[in-house]
């Protein structure tokens, strides 16, 4: 992956085309390119890919070497930041536009290239086929495409080929030495564990997580690492991993790069409906998913992770309530977070 100026190549019919990607945020989504992106640039080699993404998330693009890496801060989302950005872009020599988030912004950046010649393919979100089924109970038990069916579609639209042979970013040696010196050699099992995510509707009770974190700090030979982000979230695993005995908190301790080359050392990674199943796909490494509101058949599930290692109540007729998560429940129970951390401990 490179960071900065994408070489300038000329404009001939045999030469090689230069795609701008566009996919803002959030980890989780843009995470969920990953194995689209790979196959794309491994299988059209001579072209050049710039991704547009908060600066944070370069990380995830290490190893994908025609890939290039535009960071984005968009502040206020005030029009003239967007422009500045649209000129920053355009010294890239754009050829063609693919537009994976579809919102306004991205929409008013296809416009601006539009103008000049530039064609767009962007992707289809199906949101108002989502809307139906979370807030009217309508078809409710229909499968849905997966995200990475909906990206795979959009570089099919815009004249590139995708296959599924994604396993694993390539091997970040420099953030695997870092994470050698914060904690040595691997010994017995380690066991990744990130238990919040943005919407409570997402969320086990707190009392289900700390009983699963006693119970595996007290496992022989087994070392925890606890991960999440966020100023409250990143306090409250700190003092959680002060209370037992071989836990470690990593959030907001770690950069991603470092985040990713310790997960990739993990045995099994436990996690919500949340970014991190997806940064754990990116490496390669098996997720436990744990789903409440949501719902796997909505299209979120991680790539190649297995069926058998989702956890979910599937005696709720409400479910799936949200797509993304929310705060409250319809019937204020919040029934879809009844879940035994004995489940989950069957399942490690």
């Amino acid at each position: 992956m490179a960071v900065g100026t994408a070489p300038q190549a000329e404009n001939t019919k045999e030469a090689v085309m230069t795609y701008l990607i566009l996919r803002f945020q959030s980890v989780g989504n843009v995470a969920m390119t990953l194995p689209v992106l790979e196959s794309v640039s491994r299988l059209h080699p001579d072209d050049t890919f710039v991704v547009v993404a908060k600066k944070r998330l370069h990380a995830m693009f290490h190893g994908l070497d025609n890939v290039y890496f535009h960071e984005v801060d968009l502040g206020d989302g005030s029009l003239k930041r967007l422009f500045r950005l649209y000129r920053e872009l355009k010294a890239y020599n754009i050829d063609k536009v693919i537009d994976l988030q579809n919102v306004l912004r991205t929409r008013i950046l296809r416009g601006l290239f539009r103008l000049q010649g530039v064609s767009s393919s962007v992707v289809h979100y199906g949101r108002l086929e989502k809307w139906a089924i979370t807030k009217l109970g309508i078809r409710r038990n229909k499968v849905l495409p997966t995200e990475f069916e909906r990206y795979a579609d959009t570089f099919h639209r815009a004249g590139l080929q995708t296959d599924e042979q994604f396993t694993a970013l390539p091997i970040n040696h420099k953030a695997g030495d870092e994470v050698f010196a914060r904690f040595g050699e691997k010994q017995g099992k380690w066991i990744g564990l990130a238990p919040f995510a943005k919407s409570k509707t997402n969320i086990l009770p707190y009392k289900t997580i700390k009983n699963l974190l006693s119970e595996l700090s007290r496992q022989p030979k087994t070392t925890l690492f606890l991960f999440g982000a966020g100023k409250i979230e990143c306090e409250l695993l700190r003092q959680w991993a002060s209370l037992y005995d071989n836990v470690n908190s990593v959030a907001g301790v770690l950069p991603l790069e470092e985040e990713l080359e310790l997960m990739r050392q993990l045995d099994v990674m436990i996690c919500m409906d949340s970014a991190n199943q997806h940064l754990s796909s990116a490496v390669g490494l098996r997720a436990i998913t744990v789903w409440c509101g949501t719902h796997p058949k909505m299209g979120f599930y991680g790539w190649k992770q297995k069926p058998e290692d989702c956890i979910q109540r599937t005696d709720l007729a409400c479910r799936p309530c949200t797509m993304h998560g929310k705060n409250t429940c319809r019937y204020r129970n919040f029934a879809c977070q009844q879940i035994n951390e004995n489940q989950i401990i069957a399942k490690i």
